[in-house]
C-alpha cells in the first residue's frame, strides 16, 4: 500500500496566519501510527515567488518524510530552484521547467511544471510534452502519478477558469498513450474527484484559503480565507483503484 499525503497552495507569504495554516496539516500528518509514504505539493508553495527561506524551514519539519513539490503560478522558476535545492533534482536549470522523475515507495513521480512564468494560467510546451512521452515510455513496473498545478478542466467559476492548463488536447494525447495511475493536481484551492483523458484527475484542497464555487455561499471575495485548511490521502493498493479522503482540518 502506498498513501501520498497530498497538499497544495500553501502561498507562504511571511504571515503566521499563512504558516499556521500549513502547520496544522504538518502537525496532523506527524501525528499518524503509519507514517505516509510521501507528501506532495503540488506549487503555489510561496504567494510571491521568494518565501523559499520559509518555505524550506516549513518543509524541514517533515523530518524523514520524503517530500516532493513542483511549482505554481505564483512560484519562480529560478528562485524556487536555488531556494528549495534540496527537494529540486536537478536543481540547475534557471528559467526552465522544473520537471522532475522521482521514484518513492515502490512508485514513480512524474512532475510537471505547467507555470508559464508571468501569467496565471498554465501551458505545456512541445518541448515538455515531448520530455513528458520520452519519460512516460520508459518501462516502470508500478503505479505511475503525474502531478502538476494547473487542472485541465475547472469550477464552471468565471474567474478561476481563465487560468486552468491552455490548449490540453496534445497532453490528453500523451496520456492516453501510457499506463497511468492518477493525475494529481491543485491551483483550484477545492478537494476535487473527476477523470480527463480516461484517468483520475485529483485535485487537493487548498492549504491557505478555499474558493467557493459559484452557487456556494458568498463571503464577498473570491477566496475565504477563514474555511479550514486541508489535504487529500490518496491510497494505492495493487490490482485495485485509487481511493482518496479529502480532509478539512477545523
Amino acid at each position: 500500500m502506498t498513501v501520498i499525503a497530498h497538499l497544495s497552495d500553501p502561498h507562504l507569504d511571511g504571515t503566521t496566519e499563512a504558516r499556521d495554516r500549513l502547520r496544522r496539516v504538518t502537525s496532523y500528518l506527524l501525528a499518524f501510527g503509519r507514517p505516509v509514504d510521501v507528501v506532495l505539493v503540488t506549487g503555489d508553495l510561496a504567494d510571491h515567488g521568494t518565501e523559499y527561506a520559509e518555505v524550506a524551514a516549513e518543509l524541514a519539519a517533515f523530518g524523514e518524510l520524503p517530500v516532493l513539490v513542483l511549482p505554481g503560478n505564483h512560484d519562480v522558476r529560478a528562485a524556487f530552484r536555488t531556494g528549495l535545492t534540496a527537494y529540486v533534482v536537478p536543481a540547475t536549470g534557471g528559467e526552465d521547467p522544473v520537471h522532475q522523475v522521482r521514484d518513492i515507495a515502490g512508485a514513480r513521480f512524474v512532475l510537471l511544471d505547467t507555470t508559464v512564468p508571468g501569467e496565471d494560467h498554465g501551458h505545456l510546451s512541445a518541448d515538455s510534452l515531448d520530455w513528458l512521452d520520452t519519460t512516460l515510455a520508459e518501462p516502470y513496473d508500478g503505479p505511475v502519478f503525474i502531478a502538476f498545478h494547473h487542472p485541465p478542466v475547472g469550477l464552471q467559476h468565471p474567474t478561476m477558469d481563465q487560468w486552468l492548463l491552455r490548449d490540453p488536447g496534445q497532453f490528453a494525447a500523451v496520456l492516453r498513450r501510457h499506463p497511468v495511475t492518477a493525475l494529481l493536481a491543485g491551483h483550484l484551492h477545492n478537494g476535487i474527484s473527476t477523470t480527463y483523458a480516461g484517468l483520475p484527475l485529483l485535485l487537493a484542497p487548498g492549504i491557505r484559503s478555499t474558493i467557493p464555487l459559484t452557487f456556494e455561499p458568498s463571503t464577498g471575495s473570491l477566496v475565504d480565507l477563514t474555511a479550514p485548511p486541508g489535504l487529500a490521502l490518496h491510497v494505492h493498493t495493487a490490482d485495485a483503484p485509487v481511493f482518496t479522503k479529502f480532509v478539512h482540518l477545523s
